[in-house]
């Protein structure tokens, strides 16, 4: 069991460690855990979410662990990253989830700040984190990230309107599991949101109109789920060309996406017509004049010429 009360920073994530977290019972200072890539196992202890109060960064990812996700970890009112992929939890997504205040850019900030000026700081501090579908490992700007990933696991019901309470979530990873129902209106309302990943669900209904107010949004994959309807035409939703981002929803009318780039490569195609057409008549006339000159002008000069061709 863990003695180092003082302990600040926890990192031995990429190991082949196991068991359950029965040891971290008494490191009540830790600010970041991270463990992911491990084999540990077990429920994650409700205990976890009142003794370790301190916590921001919470990194499980690629282990063992099943049951629920605890509604104790909604104690962390710090916490800005929750990266519990590639798991085996069950149940559903805890609504008070979405109501944690460390998901707020300017807390966030303020913690960055406090932390580049501690005595901590003089360690090169780091975590990997999937963003925009590719995994990238943050140092020094990691307090300013907030990341909700609970993708592959096996949670169930529907997504909670909550989730969608932080308007400056970065990252919405919810992709690969069981979850019903719609996709919630309020999620255009996140408005820092880069990440939205709810592939390979059973979501159905259509696509929000207010997901097209998401101006930050920048990797979308709502493919393999059972969404109808028209895709948003507006906005944001203009800069996302790749069809595959949608494919496996049978009843959705991805034919918008095909027709909006066909219609763009014609815009493109006529524009080019007209560029050559236009060369076409300014070279003629161009060269007109020039071979025009060229004889006569030399006539009006030479007057031996002249002669000679009269």
């Amino acid at each position: 069991m863990c003695s180092l009360s003082f302990l600040y920073w926890l990192r031995l994530s990429g190991n082949n460690l196991s068991g359950e977290l029965s040891w971290l019972k008494n490191c009540r200072s830790l600010n970041t855990l991270d463990i992911g890539d491990n084999k540990f196992s077990g429920n994650i202890p409700g205990w976890l979410g009142e003794n370790l109060s301190s916590l921001s960064k919470l990194r499980l990812r690629a282990n063992l662990f099943t049951g629920d996700i605890p509604q104790q970890l909604c104690h962390l009112s710090d916490l800005h990253i929750l990266d519990l992929a590639h798991n085996y939890f069950t149940g559903s997504i805890p609504c008070c989830l979405g109501n944690l205040s460390g998901f707020n850019r300017f807390t966030s900030s303020k913690s960055a700040f406090t932390f580049a000026f501690s005595s901590e700081s003089i360690y090169i501090h780091q975590m990997d984190l999937v963003v925009k579908g590719r995994q990238f490992g943050y140092t020094s700007t990691l307090e300013l990230v907030n990341v909700i990933d609970l993708s592959s696991n096996n949670l169930s019901g529907e997504i909670p309107v909550e989730i969608t309470n932080p308007p400056d979530l970065g990252t919405l990873n919810l992709s690969r599991n069981q979850l019903t129902g719609k996709i919630p209106k309020k999620i255009g309302e996140m408005r820092w949101l880069e990440t939205l990943d709810l592939s390979s669900n059973y979501l159905s209904g259509s696509i929000p109109s207010t997901m097209s107010y998401l101006t930050s949004l920048s990797h979308l994959n709502l493919s393999y789920n059972n969404l109808s309807g028209s895709i948003p035409s507006t906005n944001q939703f203009q800069t996302f060309n790749d069809p595959s981002i949608y494919e496996g929803n049978p009843e959705l009318s991805i034919t918008d996406v095909d027709a909006k780039d066909k219609d763009g490569k014609k815009k493109v195609d006529n524009k080019e017509d007209e560029y050559d057409e236009l060369w076409l008549y300014l070279s003629t006339g161009v060269g007109f004049i020039v071979g025009f000159w060229v004889v006569c002008g030399t006539l009006v000069l030479q007057r031996s010429w002249r002669h000679a061709y009269l």
